[in-house]
């Protein structure tokens, strides 16, 4: 297993475990706050998570056509600034919502993903850069990262509001949450300084004229390929990240504390995460869209009566189960698109995580709203047929991606890739 080494690596994975645990609180919060200091229905819920997620999705494309054509003191800006950005908005959406004023806390609340737009197409182009020929898995660690800092938020945040808010307490109270955002910022300034940005020359300027001219648009830009690959993860994102907002509303109606479905939320984030790392090493070996493909099925039955379960250790295990098999594969789907984008990585892989992040904040909308007219373990049952269809999508995917890093020689790699000044 080639588990990475180099500092600057973990210089953003360290970036994306501290931004994921702040983005991952809002639905923590929004639950909290839908009892004790908001009246918000389902659909409202939905529409703030939708708004925050679309927010990163649109921002990334551009994000990471930056990450592309700037080197140096832009990418540690766009890198380091959008963790500290993101921790910085949510907290004053805490703070706005505490007036009781729903429409006026989303402003921020949206705005804050911003940050994760401008972190996410450099951290992960680095990430697969740091080593080409394990790109998979080494993306696969940086995810893990990233969803051990999911997994950390909801949890944490459900326990820092249980301690702070015992039965019978004078007040509620948010304060703990607030603290937590001073402990982002040794996060922010390692990845500032730790981190090696890179300065991006595409092969194609330096190929002769006529030579780029005889490739044509087909051979550099594979549109079939970005066609069913953009079908396939529209129907997956509602599982994952669609769904994900409302594992703590599903629990929270079903009697469960903020520590407990703060603690079921993280499971499945962290289920996520190690799956991901797992199924980053077989894409490195195996054809990835059967790694895809055979996840994603696998996942239907756990994630089909995740709802209908009353005992919590087994709602913890289908909540582990789904997690993994609906999530392992998002390493797997980003360097795929990668390696259909070789000369831009960092757009390729701005765009593909937007995309996720669009499709999933639809899906979002979608589920509050949907669950408000049929009830929200129904509506996870639908969302499970859908991912059934996900999965044979999947198989539709073309061949002849899986060795396109490992066909660039060593002079390619000098030319892609030029330390900054």
């Amino acid at each position: 297993m080639a588990i990475p080494r180099k500092r600057s690596f973990w210089a953003v994975a360290l970036g994306h475990m501290t931004n994921d645990i702040f983005a991952s609180m809002g639905p923590v919060l929004l639950a909290f706050l839908s009892v004790d200091i908001l009246s918000i229905t389902n659909t409202q819920i939905g529409a703030a998570v939708s708004a925050q997620q679309m927010t990163g999705a649109l921002s990334q494309p551009l994000f990471g056509w930056l990450a592309d054509r700037t080197g140096g003191r832009w990418q540690r800006l766009i890198g380091a600034g959008g963790v500290a950005w993101m921790a910085a908005m949510l907290m004053l959406s805490l703070a706005l919502a505490l007036t009781g004023r729903f429409w006026l806390m989303i402003i921020p609340y949206a705005l804050a993903a911003l940050g994760s737009g401008a972190f996410h197409p450099v951290g992960t182009m680095l990430a697969a850069e740091s080593d080409k020929d394990h790109a998979a898995s080494h993306v696969s660690y940086f995810f893990l990262m990233g969803q051990s800092g999911l997994a950390i938020g909801p949890a944490l945040a459900g326990f820092l509001l249980d301690q702070a808010n015992p039965a019978g307490g004078p007040q509620v109270t948010v304060t703990p949450i607030f603290i937590m955002a001073l402990f982002a910022l040794p996060a922010v300034l390692f990845t500032a300084f730790a981190m090696q940005p890179t300065k991006r020359v595409h092969a194609r300027q330096d190929m002769p004229h006529t030579e780029t001219r005889s490739t044509g648009l087909s051979a550099s830009v594979p549109i079939r390929a970005l066609v069913i690959l953009a079908l396939m993860v529209a129907l997956r994102s509602l599982a994952q990240p669609g769904l994900v907002a409302f594992i703590p509303v599903l629990f929270q109606q079903k009697g469960w504390g903020p520590t407990e479905y703060g603690l079921i939320t993280s499971s499945f984030w962290i289920a996520s995460g190690m799956a991901g790392v797992f199924l980053g090493h077989l894409a490195d070996r195996h054809d990835r869209r059967h790694i895809i493909a055979f996840s994603l099925l696998l996942a239907v039955p756990a994630l089909f009566f995740l709802p209908v379960v009353t005992a919590k250790p087994l709602a913890f295990a289908l909540a582990i189960a789904t997690g993994a098999l609906t999530g392992g594969s998002h390493s797997v789907i980003v360097v795929l698109s990668q390696s259909l984008l070789p000369g831009s990585k960092g757009l390729a892989s701005g765009a593909t995580l937007g995309f996720i992040f669009a499709t999933g904040a639809l899906g979002s909308l979608i589920i509050g709203n949907l669950s408000d007219q049929i009830g929200l373990a129904s509506a996870f049952q639908v969302v499970a047929g859908v991912v059934v269809m996900a999965g044979l999508m999947a198989l539709f995917l073309p061949a002849g991606t899986q060795t396109t890093d490992r066909q660039e020689t060593e002079s390619e790699r000098q030319t892609l890739t030029t330390p900054a000044r």
